[in-house]
């Protein structure tokens, strides 16, 4: 990502990265980083330049920057998870 993104983005990311989120660290693109790849964490907050900021299983807290880190989602938090259901026409029981 090259400079800080537009508020539209940061809107898209705080949507796709609801509070809760779990998260598995690929590669991160900070050389003295602390957090190890396949290291895993729970989205805390996202903050207006779209970094989330990361709880992680290690006890660490360190931002994870969409575009420049590399990570994939494991869950979302469950009432996300609900929404996205009924918006495919999904039925939950």
């Amino acid at each position: 990502m090259n400079g800080f993104p537009s508020q539209k983005e940061v809107k898209k990311i705080k949507e796709q990265y609801p509070k809760g989120t779990r998260i598995e660290l690929i590669s991160m693109n900070d050389p003295y980083s602390s957090i190890e790849p396949g290291t895993k964490g729970t989205v805390e907050n996202i903050d207006d330049i779209g970094t989330l900021h990361m709880k992680w299983d290690n006890g660490r807290t360190l931002g994870v920057v969409p575009g420049e880190d590399s990570f994939k989602v494991i869950s979302k938090p469950p009432e996300e998870s609900m929404k996205q259901e009924q918006s495919m026409g999904g039925m939950s029981m």
